[in-house]
């Protein structure tokens, strides 16, 4: 049985996110395993790097998937595409080793949260971009953002219910940039929990609207309470752009 490894393109606008679900068929996760069974001829799983929630886009998600196939990667991806829906492709395909997994695997990840900081609507960006019309002090969220970067409890910004996983994570960088009348979030970490990104980015909003102090990201990390934290950022937003592994 071969293993694959493929990296993935989509617009989540319409599916109800990565992961497979029973009370639905359209999930990422879904599509790709009911495709790739199909042409297997036998059932198949596939394992992505991580579950984007609905309505999360993705230019760089990787998953792997095992396969007895004599097709070639580059032959396996483009019989995959002429079956995927137009806004999901697979952009790159490799045999890997037998061990890899996608998600076991994986050492650091770049989310990017696009806020459009204008009255003025963007119709072809509608899909991709939060709108925020009040002007935004992009100084005061940097000042902010710096205090999350490091090795800290995020039990404050994650959605997940009590587990026994633990809420320690690693943020490498949090970069923010203007860019024309877009303002955009750049996270690296070693992984990201459950809605944790979109809450950081509605925090760091609120600071931006001096609606909270730029300070108060050390208290809210302290508290360990989502209670303390901003609210969540719309998915719409939110891109899962580059996942990274040793080499």
């Amino acid at each position: 049985m071969r293993n694959f490894k493929i990296t993935i393109q989509y617009e989540g606008s319409r599916y109800q996110g990565w992961q497979r679900q029973e009370n639905t068929e359209n999930t990422l996760q879904g599509k790709f395993e009911s495709l790739l069974t199909k042409l297997a001829g036998a059932p198949v799983e596939i394992a992505a790097s991580g579950r984007t929630d609905a309505g999360v886009h993705a230019y760089g998600q990787v998953a792997n998937f095992r396969m007895d196939t004599a097709l070639a990667p580059q032959e396996l991806m483009a019989k995959i595409n002429r079956y995927l829906p137009e806004d999901v492709a697979v952009v790159a395909c490799e045999e890997a080793d037998a061990r890899f997994h996608a998600r076991l695997h994986a050492k650091k990840k770049v989310y990017r949260y696009r806020v459009l900081n204008s009255a003025v609507p963007h119709v072809f960006d509608r899909r991709f971009v939060y709108q925020v019309a009040e002007p935004l002090d992009v100084e005061a969220m940097r000042a902010a953002a710096s205090l999350l970067i490091g090795t800290h409890d995020f039990k404050s910004f994650t959605s997940a219910k009590k587990g026994k996983k633990s809420t320690v994570r690693t943020v490498e960088s949090i970069a923010i940039a203007r860019v024309g009348d877009e303002v955009r979030f750049l996270f690296a970490g070693d992984g990201f929990l459950f809605h944790m990104v979109r809450i950081m980015v509605g925090t760091l909003l609120e600071v931006g609207l001096s609606r909270r102090d730029a300070s108060d990201m050390g208290r809210i990390l302290a508290a360990c309470d989502r209670k303390q934290a901003g609210f969540l950022a719309p998915a719409c937003g939110l891109a899962l752009m580059e996942v990274f592994y040793d080499t």
